[in-house]
């Protein structure tokens, strides 16, 4: 019986990959598994290669398997490509159709099923999918049951004859596989789950409800892989609460009208990838400078340029930070996990509220499409602060323009909303004074420019940095950020297993960085490694900035469009140590 099950199912674009994927998923979900999905695709609407890799334990699991134990290709090319994740003790099931051909160093037996013609026999060759589920089943052993909620979730309102048709085909696939494999059935059969539900969900979809939770009631944006979900997700749930989603002609569009909305008083935000974060940044400039809250949520992918649209990569930090012509305030989240995903996302529309200033949420592939199980979250956790919103101004008879911007210990004026009687004042991309009138008088340039730079010191993020450090001596210290953790703590708990002293800190808040945690675990370490997908070691760079540490810091850099795999990561690690 297994503690670890991976799965992948293979094939071209548009031929049902990822409902194969996606069936497969909620009815291990729903018998209490922890899951991690990560998809592979090409950056194509319709063709080219796509497989979706999914891991199931009965506990939790963060991070893609090393190997693979069952292969259901529907074309040669998923065997080709794949067959090298197989060990002696996998499977793959292929389609009989394909006339499929085993490669001569693939360690894994092959047995061709006849999933089209099967599906064919009942009615279309599009339930091939059904067919590879039922087969999947039989290795598991797992009874057709299993999959007839989701089966009457998915095709119930098509009618019972449908329903009926596809719980045949699952039939129809065990009865296939069991023929050829015999006593092997079962043979990759998982230990039992604790039958708890959970969620599963990708990052963006996690990110997008702790945008509703937050109280947002807009969103502006152009749709980029991989945030495209994110307004998809509010396109469906915003005009349920009375909100609103425009898909403008660009970024920037996206990005001004974002910051008009939040002017207005509504919480609103956008998101985008690398791409749309370089249009946006003159836009993110003015968020700071009429200092009008902004949430932003940039998923990383590959670049530059167009680069690479559908795979991994963390190569957009130093343009978050620094990308923006002159000097603004302005806060850099990271999130890990999903709870995280959906916990800061809340904390960042209360930050860029609370502070005025624009807030980025940075994802990156693997987190904002990776699908993962997740407790429910906490609602009664949530709480909405708004900041110094001014609901009536006092003297409000008074001819004066009001002091938007009046110069305070925090650096964060009071906040009028358009209509409030007395808050009448400028608004002006050029630097201004207290009451937004332009001004480039020397001593107020100085004046409003530490008035804005002073919000930074007020930050209120909790949990900076997720630390597990069960060592006051370490020998290192493995240092990430975003979807890396998952692969880190198995990492860390393997090397732990052998002896090596490892600790773990993964950097949530990248500005303003979080200096003393960071420092207070890099001084018990004796080498401090840092881990992430570019090739010029961002965050190793950020660190020395703030901190120093270049003598004992070294990095570890993927930059080929892959995710970090947990004994890859091992092995990159004890070479270092």
């Amino acid at each position: 019986m297994l503690h670890q099950l991976s799965w992948k199912v293979g094939g071209q674009q548009g031929e049902g990959i990822e409902s194969t994927g996606e069936i497969f998923s909620m009815a291990m979900n729903r018998l209490g598994y922890f899951l991690y999905g990560y998809r592979h695709f090409s950056s194509r609407i319709k063709g080219g290669h796509t497989n979706n890799k999914i891991t199931v334990r009965p506990t939790e699991v963060r991070a893609i398997a090393d190997d693979l134990d069952i292969l259901v290709a529907f074309d040669q090319e998923t065997i080709d490509v794949n067959y090298k994740e197989l060990t002696p003790s996998s499977i793959i099931l292929a389609d009989a159709k394909f006339d499929p051909k085993n490669p001569e160093d693939c360690v894994a037996p092959l047995y061709a099923v006849p999933f089209t013609e099967i599906a064919a026999e009942l009615g279309t060759s599009l339930m091939k999918n059904m067919v590879a589920i039922g087969a999947t089943a039989a290795l598991l052993n797992l009874d057709e049951s299993v999959f007839q909620s989701v089966v009457n979730e998915i095709f119930g309102r098509k009618g019972e004859e449908v329903v009926a048709k596809n719980i045949e085909a699952i039939e129809r696939g065990r009865q296939a596989i069991s023929e050829q494999i015999g006593d092997r059935v079962g043979t990759w059969e998982i230990a039992p789950a604790d039958g708890k539900r959970r969620m599963f969900m990708i990052g963006n979809d996690a990110a997008a409800l702790g945008a509703l939770a937050a109280g947002s009631r807009f969103m502006a944006a152009y749709p980029i892989t991989p945030a495209s979900e994110i307004m998809e997700y509010m396109i469906k749930k915003l005009p349920l609460v009375g909100g609103a989603v425009i898909q403008t002609e660009d970024e920037i569009a996206a990005a001004t009208m974002a910051i008009g909305a939040n002017y207005g008083g509504v919480r609103a935000f956008t998101a985008s990838a690398g791409p749309g974060l370089s249009l946006m940044m003159e836009a993110i400039g003015l968020s700071g400078m009429t200092e009008q809250p902004l949430v932003i949520f940039d998923t990383q992918r590959g670049g530059p340029s167009t680069g690479l649209p559908t795979k991994q990569e963390q190569s957009d930090l130093m343009a978050m930070l620094y990308g923006t012509h002159g000097e603004i305030p302005k806060v850099v989240i990271a999130p890990s996990t999903m709870e995280e995903a959906f916990y800061d996302t809340i904390q960042a529309f209360n930050i860029a509220e609370e502070l005025q200033i624009p807030v980025i949420v940075m994802t990156d592939l693997q987190l904002s499409l990776g699908k993962q199980s997740v407790d429910p979250f906490d609602y009664s956790k949530i709480e909405i602060r708004r900041g110094k919103i001014v609901e009536a101004v006092e003297d409000e008879e008074t001819k004066d323009y009001f002091k938007r911007y009046e110069n305070t210990e925090d650096g964060v004026s009071p906040r009028v909303l358009p209509g409030t009687k007395g808050g009448i004042h400028h608004v002006t991309g050029v630097e201004h004074d207290e009451t937004g009138k332009p001004s480039e008088a020397t001593g107020n340039r100085r004046t409003q420019m530490d008035k804005r730079m002073r919000k930074l010191q007020h930050v209120r993020f909790e949990n900076p940095v997720y630390v597990n450090a069960p060592h006051e001596d370490a020998d290192v210290l493995l240092v990430g950020f975003n979807s890396t953790r998952g692969a880190l703590e198995e990492v860390q708990e393997k090397l732990n297993s052998e002896g090596v002293k490892v600790n773990h800190a993964h950097i949530k808040l990248i500005h303003p960085f979080p200096a003393e945690e960071m420092i207070a675990q890099m001084d018990k370490a004796k080498k401090v490694i840092v881990v992430e997908n570019n090739a010029t070691g961002q965050l190793a760079n950020i660190m020395k900035m703030n901190i120093g540490g270049h003598a004992k810091t070294k990095s570890i850099l993927k930059y080929d469009g892959t995710p970090f795999l947990p004994r890859e990561l091992t092995n990159l690690v004890k070479e270092e140590i």
